[in-house]
């Protein structure tokens, strides 16, 4: 008579699935979240000029809905033709230096580039 398996036997394979399946996401936990702490310090650290104040959008929105600001527009030209603010002044980055005098600097600039 041929031997029979035991139903035992087949709870070690299970055993090993869960808890190297708890394992795998242990690590993935740990990973993702040293990912999103570096990007954070990361993109602080990739913004240029950190000296100069950046504005809110709800405090440059406010600036346009009163009038309390100038927009300007670093992009070209055609990026420009092809959607900007309404009231924005078109300086792009590459004519930004020579054409300074065209802007006050006793009011409050808002350079944007999207």
């Amino acid at each position: 008579m041929p031997k029979r398996k035991r139903k035992n036997d087949n709870k070690q394979p299970a055993l090993f699935l869960f808890i190297g399946g708890g394992i795998i996401l242990l690590i993935a936990a740990f990973l993702l979240f040293n990912q999103n702490s570096s990007t954070a310090t990361t993109a602080q650290e990739d913004i240029p000029y950190p000296e100069i104040q950046r504005v809110s959008l709800a405090d440059a929105k406010s600036a346009l809905d009163a009038g309390t600001a100038v927009f300007v527009d670093v992009r070209s030209a055609e990026a420009f033709a092809g959607q900007h603010i309404t009231g924005s002044l078109n300086i792009p980055t590459t004519e930004l230096e020579a054409r300074l005098a065209e802007l006050d600097p006793n009011q409050w600039i808002i350079p944007y580039c999207t």
